[in-house]
């Protein structure tokens, strides 16, 4: 007999092994229809698999988000077939889901193009239409790799001997084409449906290796319905429009070229944005009761080989080799010295706090930095402002007791929370990262460090979900991310506890009882970079900025160029009363220049001539709006000024 509890508790006795599709198809048709996979004691399985012992069954629907995953990994395996269907002689490697779609890796001597798409995607809709079993096949590791060496597949052949030993060797059948995965899938290629489209090509290198043959990997998106990829499909036409490598050219925000690879060329009106946005952080800071430091662009590399960041981190670190001639009591002595460009802040800060005796009624010191930091990132992954090698970031780091960790937590959830509906962004989830498998510290010093971030983001009634592994090499943390307009997800705050480096970098406080004590370090961040946030500001607002962060908040435009001594007063005026504002008195028509100040996102257009000079007045004009609004000069001032105050009261 075999028992099968369901998720309500209900168990359903079987004489023999039963699939999980004849348990749905006796509860009923719909939701034998519904169903495309199944969940055994927690572990997920193919529904028609053998279920030969008593388990804990849940069925996942194919409106269910787990449904998602399933779909595409079935998706990456029919464009497989439908490719070696078409082109004879390509080898398959790999064809795995991915956030929004999936990919498959091949070898073949002849470049794919996107013109092969059309008749790819048609193959696809035909295998779909041929509703193929899929089947689940257990083979000896010999045998798989016998069959992929008489295809011709060496690339599979190969992989078969890289499994640990000891794993069970599956294979996937439908009809006659088969491919080496662990599954699971659909119970036929039928199920998939044909909210599938194929996207673009890139090259990839067998197994990540330069060294090794060179791959072309075609990626696709796939969706449970036509709905969710029509939807898709707007949402990537939409992020093309808001695309900030394009909106910062068109707006004159940046620059980036070869000879700065990864560094950023701030123009006038971008650099405008940054400065808003660090003047803005700094004042929500100082109100927060943190103290701002700066500390050395250049440290020698004993420093982070003390805080642990030489070994796990020296890749990515830039570096800097100088002769350096030391006086002693035995005369001159010339030694090489290694430095590095800080990559992060901590190191820096634990050695502000080590200055002098620091007591327990001084704590929590909430020390923040905008740190300039340095990190080599690889050419490929370098993107746009996204994605740089120079950044600053927005970092700070609270030292407190372990009594001080979930008021801490609940405060900075709090201004985090706070800053981020400043910025526009009302929604945001948190992940709870633990520790990965290389990482400094003991097991006992983790469990420590993972309970008290734990039980301080509950106390602070924060949601989260795991994001195992995932931790730093100090502490585990708290991932922030946002949603934007068009509904993409942006990680950008962290909070990490860290007992291992004030234990690395020996810092203590003096505590009540007289002992000295390691104090807790909170790595933490709300933007993570002013760069990157910036680019994530530019596609949230399509470079349409709130008036507080827009580059230029108001543009004086003369209808005659009579109004060139009235235009300059208003200038005049306007800046005075702080706003970022300028003129154009070219000798244009007055649609011609309030349509390319449209272009341009400004905000407000201040429309003069030599009515408005003679009464002291402007016809003012919103971006987006068709209607002019004719105001005194120093009312419009009055509620310009207003508008572009930053928010939670900055002056």
């Amino acid at each position: 007999m075999v028992a099968i509890t369901l998720p309500d508790g209900t168990v359903k006795s079987y004489d023999g092994p039963v699939t999980a599709l004849q348990v749905a198809e006796e509860i009923g048709p719909g939701l034998a229809k519904a169903a495309v996979l199944a969940r055994v004691d927690g572990a997920e399985w193919d529904l028609t698999r053998p279920i030969e012992q008593d388990a804990q069954l849940a069925l996942i629907r194919r409106q269910d988000e787990e449904a998602l995953e399933l779909i595409r990994h079935d998706a990456a395996h029919v464009l497989a077939m439908a490719v070696q269907e078409l082109f004879p002689g390509t080898q398959i490697t790999f064809g795995p889901a991915t956030e929004d779609g999936f990919y498959y890796d091949f070898h073949r001597e002849i470049p794919f193009s996107t013109e092969d798409f059309e008749a790819i995607e048609q193959r696809m809709r035909d295998i779909v239409d041929r509703d193929i079993p899929i089947v689940r096949e257990v083979w000896e590791r010999a045998d798989v790799a016998e069959l992929f060496a008489e295809k011709g597949e060496n690339f599979k052949a190969e992989w078969v001997w890289e499994l640990p030993e000891g794993d069970e060797i599956t294979m996937y059948r439908q009809g006659d084409w088969i491919d080496l995965c662990r599954g699971p899938h659909l119970p036929s290629t039928g199920r998939l449906g044909k909210a599938f489209k194929l996207m673009r090509l890139a090259g990839a290198y067998w197994r990540g290796d330069a060294n090794n043959p060179q791959l072309q990997r075609i990626y696709g998106t796939a969706w449970r319905d036509e709905k969710e990829l029509k939807a898709h499909l707007t949402r990537i036409e939409e992020a093309e429009k808001r695309d900030h490598r394009k909106l910062g050219r068109e707006l004159d925000l940046f620059h980036l070229q070869e000879e700065a690879r990864g560094s950023i060329f701030w123009h006038p009106k971008g650099w405008a944005v940054y400065r808003a946005c660090e003047r803005y952080m700094r004042d929500r800071l100082e109100k927060a009761g943190y103290v701002e430091v700066k500390t050395p662009q250049l440290v020698d590399r004993t420093l982070w080989e003390k805080s642990g960041h030489w070994d796990k981190f020296r890749e990515h670190m830039f570096i800097a080799e100088v002769d350096e001639v030391d006086t002693g009591a035995d005369g001159q002595s010339q030694n090489r010295r290694m430095l590095a460009l800080k990559p992060m802040n901590c190191p820096g800060h634990v050695q502000i706090f080590k200055q002098g005796i620091k007591s327990y009624r001084d704590l929590p010191i909430r020390m923040g930095e905008f740190g300039s930091c340095h990190r080599y990132e690889p050419s490929g992954a370098l993107h746009g402002i996204m994605r740089v090698r120079a950044f600053t970031q927005d970092d700070a780091h609270i030292f407190c007791t372990e009594d001080q960790i979930e008021s801490e937590t609940k405060e900075f959830i709090d201004l985090l929370s706070s800053i981020y509906r400043d910025f526009g962004f009302e929604e945001f989830t948190i992940k709870f990262s633990d520790r990965p498998d290389l990482r400094a510290g003991t097991d006992e010093t983790w469990d420590k460090a993972e309970d008290a971030l734990k039980r301080a983001t509950e106390a602070a009634g924060a949601t989260f979900t795991l994001n195992p592994g995932e931790g730093a090499f100090y502490g585990p943390k708290l991932e922030f991310v946002l949603r934007d307009a068009i509904g993409r997800d942006w990680q950008c705050g962290t909070l990490q506890v860290d007992f291992v480096l004030p234990e690395r970098l020996d810092a203590t406080y003096m505590a009540e009882d007289g002992n000295r004590y390691r104090p807790v370090m909170l790595h933490r961040a709300i933007l993570g970079s002013f760069e990157r946030f910036i680019g994530i500001l530019i596609e949230q607002y399509s470079g349409k900025f709130p008036m507080w962060l827009a580059p230029v908040q108001a543009t004086v435009a003369t209808i005659t160029n009579d109004a060139d001594g009235y235009a300059g007063e208003v200038l005049a005026k306007l800046k005075a009363a702080g706003l970022r504002a300028e003129s154009d008195t070219r000798n244009e028509k007055i649609n011609l220049k309030v349509r390319e100040l449209s272009l341009q996102k400004v905000p407000t257009v201040l429309v003069v001539g030599k009515r408005e000079q003679e009464e002291g007045t402007v016809a003012l004009r919103r971006l987006g709006g068709k209607d002019q609004e004719i105001l005194a000069l120093d009312d419009a001032i009055a509620i310009l000024k207003e508008e572009a105050r930053m928010p939670a009261g900055t002056p």
